[in-house]
């Protein structure tokens, strides 16, 4: 019976593995110039090909210390995804250390204005789309999820439904830049500049509030110490608006295997994330 059993759960895997997808590339979501000062950024959408209704929108911000990183880099995990029916969108933005933080901010904020505007023609549901990120697209997630000024600055309302922040660093960055005491225009400093002012403005722990959308926020409990030390303190503030939030912590996973977890399909990290995103709206 037991191996009755394992072979159909095998063949449910293999049937998701190889469900049809849909891949559209290098899709232009703001043009060179953009607000005077932005470049030419793209964006790639994997969907699945058979759709029978709307489907909520996982919308991806990748990491690399806000210097590095491509939306290439995470089309095998936006494939499975789009196999679990959700419509998932990967982003490119502007990086260090030709463009700073606030830069940043704002093509991300573009970047989900356009996926409000046309989702509805790749099969997505523009009202639940979802905004996620890992490491430093992880803060660049929380950032405009929590500040409406970045949607404010295009003249736009923010449209997103749901944040899911994957080990994310940058929560505090005014605390870390003290503490760190770096050399000017040296390390985090050539993104976030040598301004306080700058570090505070694009911390999402001093611009917590009521109205913020529900968040899934996941830590690898053996990650970077600074990432450890800024998601407690984060909840810390959180919890004074959300008593009980939705904070997962996998005690044995690293920084980048916090995000490697996504590959495979059965894993915890997956399967939390992919039921968040399916909840939103209900």
């Amino acid at each position: 019976m037991r191996i009755l059993v394992y072979c159909f759960l095998l063949f449910l895997c293999g049937a998701c593995s190889f469900r049809g997808i849909t891949v559209s590339e290098n899709i232009t979501y703001m043009e060179e110039g953009y607000l005077g000062e932005l470049p030419e950024k793209r964006l790639n959408i994997f969907r699945p090909k058979k759709i029978k209704e709307a489907l909520p929108v996982l919308v991806f911000i990748h990491g690399g210390s806000w210097r590095s990183g491509s939306k290439e880099q995470y089309s095998l995990i936006a494939r499975r995804w789009a196999r679990r029916n959700i419509v998932t969108v990967i982003i490119d933005y502007p990086l260090s250390p030709e463009y700073k933080i606030h830069s940043m901010g704002k093509a991300s904020a573009k970047a989900l204005n356009w996926v409000e505007e046309n989702i509805a023609d790749f099969g997505g549901d523009p009202e639940k789309i979802v905004v996620s990120g890992h490491s430093a697209g992880g803060h660049l997630a929380s950032l405009i999820s929590i500040r409406d000024e970045y949607f404010d600055s295009l003249g736009v309302k923010n449209p997103i439904a749901a944040t899911v922040l994957i080990d994310a660093a940058g929560f505090d960055m005014y605390h870390y830049f003290k503490e760190k005491n770096n050399a000017p225009g040296t390390s985090h400093l050539k993104t976030f500049t040598d301004s306080p002012e700058v570090w505070k403005d694009t911390s999402p722990i001093y611009f917590l509030h009521d109205n913020m959308p529900p968040m899934l926020i996941m830590m690898g409990g053996k990650t970077e110490e600074s990432i450890i030390e800024g998601t407690h303190r984060f909840i810390k503030e959180y919890k004074k608006f959300e008593p009980e939030p939705s904070f997962k912590v996998q005690k044995s996973k690293r920084h980048i295997p916090m995000m490697l977890q996504m590959v495979y399909t059965p894993g915890r990290g997956f399967r939390w994330v992919t039921k968040f995103v399916k909840s939103v709206g209900e």
